[in-house]
């Protein structure tokens, strides 16, 4: 692999990771104590999944950044649409964990649902790849309304 093809792959990767660094700063000081005392549905996964489960979910989406950054041809739109779809993500943490809303929250993960899809759609034109590495992403996100949904509902 040439230095820049590594590099970019670097960044990508880093650039993801560090949305979850921020949405950690939102998440991170309120699970032991604000969502420790929600009633929570039974399928509620154990807290120590969502970091290793995150942390994979981002190295995903920094190598499919990256397979459509380094393709040739126009992805200026499609590398926007993922930007937003981050904050998007950011956006989320901090509704739902900085300001204590599952139902804002709720609201905000439909737009961010939409918004990784469209991502996938864009990916696919320029690297099929890059598309299916978004496939566990919108699964997670998907799972994660659902939870949100029931958060909201039994508190």
């Amino acid at each position: 692999m040439k230095y820049n093809n590594l590099f970019k792959l670097l960044i990508s990767i880093i650039i993801c990771e560090l949305a979850g660094v921020v949405g950690s700063v939102f998440t991170m000081p309120e699970i032991g104590s604000w969502y420790k005392s929600l009633n929570k549905p039974s399928f509620n996964p154990p807290n120590w999944i969502f970091g290793p489960a995150w942390t994979i979910i981002f190295v995903l989406m920094g190598i499919s950044l990256y397979l459509v950054w380094q393709a040739k041809g126009k992805k200026k739109k499609a590398i926007v649409i993922f930007a937003v779809q981050l904050l998007l993500n950011i956006f989320w943490s901090a509704l739902f964990f900085g300001f204590h809303s599952p139902f804002f929250a709720l609201i905000e993960i439909i737009f961010l649902w939409l918004a990784i899809l469209w991502t996938i759609v864009k990916f696919y034109k320029i690297s099929k790849t890059a598309s299916y590495l978004l496939f566990p992403y919108i699964l997670w996100v998907s799972f994660a309304a659902f939870l949100n949904l029931f958060i909201w509902v039994l508190n």
